[in-house]
């Protein structure tokens, strides 16, 4: 402790430091940058070390930037990065000193950027990035990291520079994160909105895709783990930093988000600028379009631009892989909600999938372990499956796909159960869920219009799905009995004065719930009569339960067509005269099933849920995405900073 704090000490005190910080112009071509730029490290910064070089900094800083607006050494921070850059890209072979160089200035760059977003204002960042040069250095900043993330292949070499060059941009991003201002009032996002970035928007989300998708491990030829922070060093400054960090382990080689650093960051990089601009029409998004015009691009080897307009051609197969793989993260399950609800091709693509199992089970696998993810996890996981609810061949050929066992679904053993059923089981789990821990309207409604949209389809329901949709019914309508009483009972000793509100609006969410359930049981029974054999049974076995809402004004219509059933039904079994097991009532229900006269049943709109917006969507996103990014990376953010966003009840919980 006592050598990570003096080392820490060191830093502070550097001479180095002192001068890029002071009075003194130091121009891009000063030999002061090559010095500074001098150091090699032998491992991947951590969130720790990140935060411990930013404390060891920060006393610092305020000289900086109070000198900076007349020294403009920031400005040439950003001029010394960019000529490495230029140099990087056009160089025939990799020089290994140059991408070192490249990675340093980077490196330093960031790290002064970080502070300014986070201690200063959008306004004063950019003055102190432009000071004293003309305006246009922030454009010229940006467009240079995009371009290296587009230009410079990517190799064990240049892994560190395409993160950096990440990790740079997320920082100029995440002004966002530290304003009250809009997005599409943040010169930053509107420099990048447009201009020389805008035209490389295609080509950049295709590249953020591709990183993702490859889930690259970090390379270990440099970054071997362990051992100091920094070695081969030529100032002071950089030496201090090997003080306290000479026992370190090895590097997890996994962000915090469950991929591969890289991978980490694209994907946290393609979700903020999806996410942010979608609804200014003054202020044209080409990110987001881009990513929701992508097309199939049949042969993975193919690197050519497809023409498709605003869009981009990209191998959909490998990205559906990814988005199948374990673990089902927030951000995987976001990327999934943005293509599937805004890309018509990808959606199309997943829809025509014979393997839609490895997608759904991951989602169904999140919902069934709701106590251990985030409410908007849960949120989201919800509207994917709502969305794919919404075609017909999707609730078809789920009840098709049989699956021969789901070791997670732990309450009792499956075996033999169709991908629709096992749904039907974890929706109705996550009601009950809502209903008790989350109580969260638009969550159950979410939950029974997916239902609704299915039941239609639902065919050769396992007996087990048919006694939880059916018991689901009891336990509610038990409630609902319960709250009813204690309003009539609240109402007589009051003597019949004003009610309790929240209680009325309870008992009302709960009637809707109820009936949403009779229009699916109902649904079900008109349209797959004969291959529901189990429903049938159940609902005789459980038919007490619908008593009383036979004569219930709210419901008695739609109770009609299940009385018409079960009283058919019924009277088959009467006819028999004698004792019958379980197998003689499944063989009368399925003969029965046959001949039964669907005209007696009343006719009741199709049930047609389609999942639409908020109007105002950013209000939910734009939180989440940066929960995500300060959450799930190596980098150290600061949230107890002046206005910033996670710091109010908009994070997730």
């Amino acid at each position: 402790m006592g050598a990570a704090v003096s080392g820490l000490k060191a830093v502070s005190e550097s001479t180095e430091l002192a001068k890029l910080a002071g009075t003194e112009p130091l121009p891009a071509d000063d030999p002061f940058w090559q010095g500074l730029l001098q150091f090699q490290l032998s491992r991947r910064l951590t969130r720790e070390d990140d935060k411990r070089l930013e404390e060891a900094v920060s006393g610092l800083f305020n000289t900086f930037v109070t000198n900076n607006p007349e020294t403009g050494n920031l400005g040439a921070l950003v001029r010394v990065f960019l000529g490495k850059a230029s140099e990087l890209k056009a160089a025939a072979q990799l020089d290994s000193r140059l991408a070192d160089q490249t990675l340093n200035a980077l490196l330093v760059l960031r790290c002064a950027c970080k502070l300014s977003v986070q201690l200063l204002s959008e306004e004063e960042l950019v003055r102190q990035l432009e000071a004293p040069a003309p305006a246009g250095q922030l454009e010229t900043l940006l467009t240079g990291l995009v371009e290296v993330l587009v230009d410079v292949p990517l190799t064990d070499a240049t892994y560190y520079i395409h993160l950096e060059s990440l990790n740079t941009l997320l920082v100029l991003l995440a002004c966002q994160l530290y304003s009250v201002k809009q997005a599409q009032s943040l010169v930053v996002y509107r420099t990048l909105m447009s201009g020389r970035c805008a035209m490389h928007a295609p080509i950049l989300v295709r590249t953020l895709l591709r990183h993702t998708v490859a889930r690259q491990p970090v390379p270990d030829a440099r970054y071997t783990g362990g051992g100091s922070l920094v070695f081969g060093l030529a100032s002071g400054l950089w030496s201090a930093l090997t003080l306290g960090y000479g026992s370190q382990p090895a590097v997890e080689e996994r962000a915090p988000g469950g991929l591969p650093p890289l991978a980490q960051q694209s994907l946290h990089t393609l979700l903020v600028l999806g996410n942010h601009c979608t609804g200014d029409r003054q202020l044209f998004n080409p990110f987001r379009q881009a990513l929701f015009h992508m097309t199939d691009l049949q042969d993975p080897a193919e690197t050519h631009l497809a023409d498709a307009g605003d869009g981009f051609g990209f191998a959909m197969s490998s990205l559906y892989s990814l988005l199948c793989s374990p673990p089902c993260t927030d951000q995987t399950t976001l990327l999934l909600y943005l293509l599937i609800h805004k890309n018509t091709a990808f959606r199309h693509f997943v829809l025509a999938r014979t393997d839609l199992d490895a997608l759904v089970l991951p989602t169904l696998r999140v919902l069934y372990h709701a106590p251990e993810s985030s409410s908007h996890h849960i949120y989201m996981s919800l509207i994917v499956l709502l969305i794919l609810s919404e075609d017909e061949l999707f609730n078809r050929s789920v009840h098709s796909t049989m699956l021969h066992q789901v070791s997670w679904y732990t309450e009792r053993p499956l075996t033999e159960i169709s991908l629709g059923g096992l749904l039907i089981l974890v929706v109705i789990r996550t009601i009950q869920y809502n209903m008790t821990k989350m109580r969260d309207k638009y969550l159950h409604t979410n939950c029974l219009a997916a239902l609704a949209n299915m039941s239609a389809e639902f065919r050769q329901l396992h007996p087990y799905v048919c006694q939880r949709l059916v018991s689901l019914f009891e336990v509610l309508a038990k409630r609902h009995g319960r709250q009813l009483e204690q309003l009539r009972a609240a109402a007589a000793a009051a003597d019949a004065s004003q009610p309790d509100e929240g209680a009325v609006q309870d008992l009302a969410v709960l009637e809707e719930v109820l009936r949403m359930l009779l229009e699916i049981i109902n649904s079900c029974l008109t349209a797959q009569l004969v291959h529901n054999p189990n429903l049938v049974y159940t609902l005789l076995y459980k038919r007490g339960v619908f008593e009383l809402y036979r004569t219930h004004p709210n419901f008695q219509d739609i109770t009609h067509n299940i009385d018409t059933v079960l009283l058919f039904f019924s009277s088959k079994l009467e006819s028999l005269h004698k004792d019958i097991g379980v197998r003689d009532v499944h063989a009368v229900i399925q003969d029965g099933a046959k001949k039964f006269p669907l005209e007696r049943l009343k006719k009741f709109p199709e049930l047609k849920f389609k999942y639409v917006e908020e109007n105002e969507p950013e209000d939910f996103f734009i939180p989440y995405v940066w929960s995500l990014v300060v959450s799930g990376g190596d980098l150290h953010w600061s949230t107890a900073a002046a206005g910033c966003l996670l710091a109010t009840d908009a994070a997730p919980s």
